[in-house]
């Protein structure tokens, strides 16, 4: 092979490997999502093509549970998730010794009490029933709205950790039983009133603002977040998904279709 047409194949490899290494730069950079059932998945839907409008792919999957989304972020397998408040982080992290950081806020969910039996807590008699959420945040969060609603008292300072071990006071003797989240819109036949989560309250059919008894306050501490491993949090990519999840057409879809149900918390 002379030198000339050795020279000849050099360029067109290099040639090539740039066309090719152009190629694969311009496709779009697929972002995953993790995402529970119910208004979480709706809202990445809602979020995708604007997302998707700033030039990446957002691949959206669905968890039934509280705890693989978060399992998932630590092993990589997600890049991002977007369906718990940051109190739950806190103490998944704690509880697995992983680290996972919060990127930005999305949307408060008030939690609600909710019943087939009673159409006020102030109905609610002796023994009766309540569940809460078995998960440490969300039973403690439920614990605190039952001690808003003034049904019992805890202990001072325990806040959102605080357990059943914590009440000092229940006058009315209410038997708490503690069931996954996922579980409890099921359990409403077999108890006097129920703590749920709005998404799973939402995918029940329930409307959190009209249906619930009893419905935490619209400036809840518990804003639902963006979560990544730490060490991302300033990925441009996943900054870009925060910034779709808290667009003005985002907050007017939220407030169009669930007034009250879900609250900006940016």
């Amino acid at each position: 092979m002379n030198k000339a047409l050795a020279l000849c194949l050099a360029l067109a490899v290099v040639s090539t490997m740039c066309s090719m290494a152009a190629a694969a730069s311009a496709q779009p950079r697929t972002i995953v999502l993790g995402v529970t059932p119910g208004v979480h998945e709706e809202l990445a839907e809602v979020v995708k093509p604007i997302y998707e409008a700033k030039g990446y792919t957002l691949k959206i999957i669905v968890f039934s549970d509280y705890i693989n989304p978060n399992v998932a972020l630590a092993e990589g397998e997600l890049d991002v998730n977007s369906y718990q408040h940051y109190p739950f982080l806190e103490q998944f992290c704690a509880d697995r010794k992983v680290n996972l950081v919060k990127i930005g806020n999305t949307f408060i969910f008030p939690m609600g009490a909710y019943s087939k039996r009673i159409a006020s807590i102030s109905e609610l008699r002796r023994g009766a029933t309540v569940a809460i959420p078995n998960d440490p945040s969300n039973g403690g969060r439920a614990l605190v709205l039952l001690e808003t609603a003034g049904l019992i008292k805890l202990q001072d300072g325990v806040g959102w950790k605080a357990t059943v071990f914590d009440i000092v006071s229940n006058p009315l003797g209410l038997r708490i039983v503690e069931l996954e989240a996922a579980q409890i819109p099921r359990a409403l036949d077999d108890v006097d009133l129920a703590f749920i989560n709005t998404n799973y309250a939402m995918e029940a059919g329930y409307v959190p603002a009209r249906d619930a008894v009893f419905l935490e306050r619209a400036d809840s501490p518990w804003v639902n977040i963006l979560a990544v491993k730490a060490g991302r949090e300033n990925d441009p990519a996943l900054l870009d998904l925060v910034e779709a999840y808290q667009s003005e057409a985002v907050v007017r879809y939220v407030e169009s279709k669930y007034p009250g149900s879900l609250v900006p918390g940016f």
